[in-house]
């Protein structure tokens, strides 16, 4: 894959390239946006095009050369990719980055170290990566990838050349899953909707059979019955039980409460995300003003932001069901 390849993102790969073709290339990029929209995708093909043997113009990947192969097979002796072990990015892995950089690249241009979920250092992981960018090798550079900026030290954001990611316009993602998956255009078009914008997610939930999982979410949701303390704890399990199985299905009640808000206020069907569940939108839009359901989206946010940090998920789902308007 080289650039040309890439659905969306063509400011940002012109910045890039622009570097490229100019010969200044920062020694520490920050790719920062929301998960799933190709930051990874774009700092790989990056990295590919810098060490590129052949380059198109010297500024994107031929895809025929020894180092594009190596590249493409992830054998590359001049790119490193860093990833959390675990919870965290750990103190050896920044160890072994420093040792690392000061050799001189052994086939390409530049040695590349690219950070998966930077934000994820711990403390010592960040102060060592910190001295690193404070005194960088000429031969030597960083990508650090994140989806939660704000999480990510001053000190290092500092030090880093930042380039936001936005989502992927929904039409383009579409486009990727019909041109990509050959999934049918009302599939593509559904999944393209709920994804926010972000190519990832969508991929994964064609993966994870989204609709069973959504239907299974929206006819708990049909029930009136939900503010009974009971009915409310019986529905819980419904939600999962791993951390990223729990936010994917809590983001499908927050897209049912704001359907229901949409239609509530607009009637216009045209707006809905889930436009074939109209059933339920409208039985929730009928039970529930639109300041309720208002309170409901913000109820969801903020369980979300707790799941995010970790919290308790039992004690957290909990609450949340108490909090919510049925």
């Amino acid at each position: 894959m080289s650039f040309k390849e890439i659905y969306g993102h063509k400011k940002q790969i012109g910045i890039l390239q622009k570097a490229i073709g100019t010969n200044r290339i920062p020694h520490a990029y920050l790719f920062y946006g929301m998960s799933g929209i190709g930051k990874r995708t774009i700092a790989v093909n990056f990295a590919k095009a810098i060490n590129c043997e052949g380059g198109i113009d010297n500024l994107d990947a031929c895809d025929i050369c020894a180092s594009c192969r190596k590249m493409d097979h992830q054998n590359h002796p001049d790119t490193v990719i860093i990833e959390p072990e675990g919870q965290f990015i750990r103190l050896d892995a920044i160890r072994q980055i420093q040792n690392q950089m000061w050799f001189r690249p052994m086939e390409g241009k530049k040695k590349i170290f690219i950070m998966i979920d930077a934000d994820k250092m711990n403390s010592p992981s960040a102060n060592a990566l910190l001295k690193t960018l404070e005194e960088p090798s000429i031969s030597s550079m960083f990508i650090l990838i994140t989806s939660r900026y704000h999480l990510l030290p001053m000190t290092i954001i500092s030090r880093c050349q930042p380039l936001n990611f936005n989502p992927v316009p929904q039409e383009m993602v579409a486009s990727f899953l019909q041109n990509r998956l050959s999934l049918d255009a009302h599939t593509a078009h559904f999944l393209a909707s709920s994804s926010g914008g972000s190519i990832g997610k969508a991929i994964t939930m064609n993966d994870d059979n989204y609709l069973a999982q959504r239907d299974k979410i929206f006819d708990g949701l049909s029930d009136s019955q939900l503010h009974d303390p009971l009915k409310a704890l019986a529905f819980i399990p419904v939600l999962g039980q791993d951390k990223s199985e729990i936010m994917d299905r809590l983001e499908m009640m927050k897209s049912c409460f704001r359907d229901a808000l949409v239609y509530r206020e607009t009637a216009d069907t045209a707006l809905l995300i889930h436009q074939d569940r109209m059933d339920t939108i409208r039985s929730v839009a009928d039970r529930l003003s639109g300041d309720c359901l208002l309170h409901n989206i913000k109820a969801l946010n903020c369980a979300l932001d707790f799941i995010e940090l970790n919290a308790n998920k039992a004690l957290t789902l909990e609450v949340m069901m108490f909090r919510l308007n049925f």
